[in-house]
């Protein structure tokens, strides 16, 4: 490669980089949200999943992705990741008040 393109290689890294990096914040902040329903959804005794709106933002979700030139099973599959991950996170604050992350350990 010659050293133009070894530059834009690494501009275009850098690019990536910070994206993963504010991608990382946000969830981070979506996880601190999910976490206080988690936390009002185990005193009111609500279930820690609801169907329904899971449904809902997937459909949302992928009219969004198809909008922004995303695959929309793509962005489905993530929903879906996250979801169970958030779910977890619901069933153990009802059992034991916590979510336990490896960060907390």
């Amino acid at each position: 490669m010659d050293d133009a393109a070894l530059a834009q290689l690494a501009a275009l890294r850098r690019s990536i980089d910070n994206i993963d990096a504010a991608l990382i914040h946000l969830l981070a902040e979506r996880f601190t949200c999910t976490q206080a329903v988690g936390r009002l959804k185990a005193a009111s005794g609500m279930p820690p999943s609801d169907p329904e709106r899971e449904k809902k933002q997937i459909a949302r979700l992928r009219a969004l992705a198809i909008e922004a030139d995303l695959d929309p099973a793509f962005a489905e599959k993530w929903f879906n990741f996250v979801v169970a991950e958030v779910i977890h996170h619901h069933e153990q604050i009802a059992t034991t008040g916590t979510v336990q992350t490896a960060a907390s350990e």
